[in-house]
């Protein structure tokens, strides 16, 4: 790393801590040319995977996509903002864990199902509904039945 004073590639960590968010190291530095100290700050990259969808195009995974869909589908509904940031922490960390470059926009889609059955059945069916186009009154009853399912 060059020094930000001088530009000179030479310097030494004079102090290593632990950030205060807890996500990162911070790192304290001093340069061996111009003796100035400036602090560098290492975190982990964490890439979330691609979302390939039906039709075979390709998107950068969005959070806030992501929440616009929990967002129609909880509209006036009694869920706390706490309880929906959560369940879309809930979903990255899944797609985190595959540790996959791609996911299918369906995989996605299953993910934010599961998530809103647990938070509110009216919005798990609307959800449904659209998600998996309901055809007829039948597609309805069978998703309230499996939205009453443990």
């Amino acid at each position: 790393m060059k020094c930000p004073y001088c530009g000179h590639a030479d310097n030494q960590v004079v102090e290593t801590r632990e950030a205060e968010d807890g996500l990162s190291i911070r790192r304290r530095r001093r340069c061996v040319a111009c003796d100035k100290r400036f602090t560098t700050y290492e975190t982990a990259e964490v890439r979330l995977p691609a979302v390939v969808k039906q039709g075979g195009e390709r998107q950068e995974f969005s959070r806030d996509k992501l929440r616009a869909g929990f967002r129609k589908a909880l509209h006036k509904r009694p869920v706390p903002t706490e309880m929906v940031d959560e369940a879309i922490d809930r979903v990255v960390q899944k797609l985190l864990a595959l540790g996959e470059r791609e996911v299918t926009s369906r995989m996605v889609g299953e993910l934010v199902m599961n998530e809103l059955k647990r938070l509110d059945k009216v919005a798990y069916i609307r959800f449904a509904s659209v998600y998996r186009a309901f055809k007829d009154v039948d597609d309805f009853r069978d998703a309230i039945r499996d939205a009453e399912k443990p």
